[in-house]
């Protein structure tokens, strides 16, 4: 079986996933091509597991101060150019279309009658999950953007759908530090997250940000460009983690068991639903419109949460493609499920 496999690179929660699937499908002799977009290519790191890889520049969005802007999203993104990658790949000599919301393999598989499935956390959100209001809009970007023959969702908790658990790949903490803090906000000005910390001396923020540190930076905030082991050393050591409300972010710190403080993407409609499910499961504090100091002063008081032991959901999942019977994937759901002790207080908060 020859697969194609196409990820939304925008976001670095679509390539963690990758990642899991990447090592399994090694581990278990898949012949497996990756193919991104969504950014340019000097923008990815850590891309060796994938191989000879490649990009093109697919769909994208542009964001100012925390919100998804529409009118720079429909300038930048260059849809004629587009529209004549879909018709030029071929994808002849491939099985099987993998798709993570990728949008140009996703139509190039429909167009070519090639099977595709996707593997996303926007497919659970056809389930009635946890989610904000429904809008044509919102629906038509989970139904169109990267449509798919089977779409497999993934979220924290089932909620009494077939969706899979996270793809979680994390590093066990050799220490705690309870009072460093890792706080990814790659939507927020770099000056608007100084402002949000600096009065906070009493503790240690470790941001991950691509823009420049400010001039005359607190010594208790230590500003690092994006580098992953780094990333996942700090995510490992660290009391409690605040970020926008992206899936994977949050996968990670539930995995580890650490507090979490979020402030969504605004406009980005699977932000704003994951917003929903934390909130519902308990499992985060949120800050709505905009970095509140108040909210962070009482949360940072807050104790730590106990760590979920989701189960290795890439070797399953790889097994059960290789089985080739793709049209029954509950009893895989269920099977994966059954390995997870969920939290008392989440047991009931299903559909």
């Amino acid at each position: 079986m020859k697969i194609l496999y196409g990820v939304q690179g925008t976001g670095n929660g679509h390539l963690s996933r990758a990642r899991v699937m990447a090592k399994a499908m090694k581990k278990q002799g898949v012949d497996v091509d990756f193919f991104f977009s969504g950014r340019e290519k000097d923008q990815f790191f850590d891309m060796d597991c994938f191989g000879q890889y490649q990009v093109q520049p697919g769909l994208t969005f542009a964001t100012k101060n925390g919100r998804v802007a529409l009118l720079e999203t429909a300038k930048i993104n260059a849809w004629f150019g587009f529209f004549k990658d879909v018709n030029n790949l071929d994808l002849s000599h491939y099985d099987l279309v993998l798709n993570d919301f990728e949008p140009l393999t996703a139509w190039a598989a429909k167009r070519q009658g090639v099977p595709s499935i996707g593997i996303s956390h926007q497919a659970a959100l056809n389930f009635s999950v946890p989610k904000i209001a429904d809008s044509w809009f919102n629906d038509a970007i989970l139904n169109y953007f990267a449509p798919v023959d089977l779409a497999l969702g993934c979220h924290w908790h089932h909620f009494g759908f077939p969706i899979l658990p996270p793809f979680v790949e994390v590093n066990k903490a050799e220490q705690l530090l309870s009072h460093q803090v890792l706080v990814y906000l790659p939507f927020e000005s770099p000056e608007s997250i100084v402002d949000f910390l600096t009065s906070f001396s009493d503790y240690t923020f470790l941001v991950y940000h691509a823009g420049q540190s400010p001039r005359g930076l607190p010594a208790h905030i230590k500003w690092h460009h994006f580098d992953r082991e780094g990333f996942k050393a700090a995510m490992a050591s660290c009391g409690g983690v605040i970020g926008n409300a992206g899936f994977e972010l949050a996968s990670e710190a539930l995995t580890l068991g650490k507090k979490l403080l979020i402030k969504p993407l605004l406009g980005q409609f699977e932000q704003q639903s994951n917003v929903a499910a934390l909130e519902l499961l308990g499992a985060a504090e949120c800050m709505r419109s905009q970095l509140e100091p108040a909210v962070l002063r009482r949360w940072l008081k807050g104790s730590m949460p106990a760590p979920i032991n989701y189960p290795e959901v890439g070797d399953a999942l790889v097994s059960w493609l290789l089985k080739g019977n793709w049209r029954e994937p509950e009893a895989l759901c269920h099977s994966l499920w059954s390995q997870v002790n969920l939290p008392l207080s989440w047991q009931k908060k299903s559909g």
